[in-house]
C-alpha cells in the first residue's frame, strides 16, 4: 500500500498491529494517514504467564509474571509519534489482554546484547480483557490514574501508578504535544498542568487535517 506492508488492508481503513517500538513504524504511518485511514493496535499485557520449556519443548514450570501492564504504558512507544494522534486519519485501539511467553534455552551460538539463560520461543494469547479506543487527544485523558488531581504534576502520576518518572514524563510529553494538556505554571522545581476542554481538542485536531508530515520531534526533556 503506497509502497509499504500493512496489516491487514480493509475497505476503508489500513490496521497496522505493533507489539514493539512505534519507532520502526513512525516514517510508515506519517505516510499513510496523508491518503487514508489507519487504525494502529497495541496491545498491551496485564498479566503475563512465563512458561518453560526444555530443549524438547516439555514443559518444566508455569508461573505469573509479576510484571503487569497498564493502559498508561502505551507512551512508552507514543513519544515517538506524539502529534499523530490528532490527525484526523489516525486512531488507535489498545487491547489489554493476558498472555503466556514460552521461555526456552539458548540454543548454541545464539548471541544477545545482554548475558541471559532463555531467548523467548513464542507468545500466546489467552484472553482479550478490554479494548481501549483512542480517536481524538481527549481520549488519551483517559488513560490518566482515576483521583488525579485538576492540576497534577509529573510527580502526581508516579504516586498514583506507582511507574517510573520516565513514563510519567513521556506521558506528559505526549498529552502537551497534542494538545489534550496544557502547561501552566511551577510548583517548586516540577511543572503542573491542567486537561484542555474538549473542545479546544477537537479545534485543534481540526488545524491538523492537512498534516501530511509531522515534524520530528525532540525527546522529552526533564521535567
Amino acid at each position: 500500500m503506497d509502497g509499504f506492508v500493512v496489516d491487514v488492508a480493509g475497505q476503508n481503513e489500513l490496521v497496522e498491529i505493533q507489539t514493539g517500538s512505534f519507532a520502526s513504524a513512525r516514517r510508515k504511518l506519517e505516510r499513510l494517514v496523508a491518503t487514508h485511514h489507519v487504525a494502529l493496535v497495541h496491545p498491551i499485557p496485564i498479566e503475563k504467564w512465563l512458561v518453560s520449556v526444555d530443549a524438547e519443548g516439555v514443559i518444566l514450570r508455569r508461573r505469573r509474571s509479576p510484571k503487569r501492564g497498564i493502559a498508561l504504558d502505551v507512551f512508552d512507544e507514543l513519544v515517538h509519534i506524539p502529534r499523530l494522534i490528532a490527525h484526523p486519519n489516525f486512531r488507535i485501539e489498545l487491547p489489554l489482554i493476558c498472555e503466556e511467553e514460552v521461555r526456552g534455552p539458548i540454543p548454541e551460538g545464539a548471541r544477545y546484547r545482554y548475558p541471559r539463560e532463555w531467548w523467548r520461543l513464542d507468545r500466546r494469547l489467552i484472553e482479550v480483557v478490554e479494548t481501549l479506543r483512542i480517536d481524538t487527544p481527549a481520549d488519551l485523558l483517559c488513560l490518566l490514574p482515576h483521583g488525579l488531581p485538576d492540576e497534577f504534576t509529573t510527580a502526581d502520576i508516579v504516586a498514583s501508578t506507582g511507574r517510573s518518572r520516565r513514563l510519567a514524563m513521556r506521558t506528559v510529553y505526549c498529552l502537551e504535544r497534542s494538545g489534550a494538556i496544557a502547561r501552566l505554571a511551577r510548583r517548586g522545581r516540577l511543572v503542573t498542568y491542567a486537561r484542555v476542554e474538549p473542545a479546544a481538542v477537537i479545534s485543534r485536531r481540526s488545524r491538523s487535517a492537512g498534516l501530511r508530515s509531522p515534524s520530528r520531534s525532540s525527546r522529552p526533556r526533564p521535567m
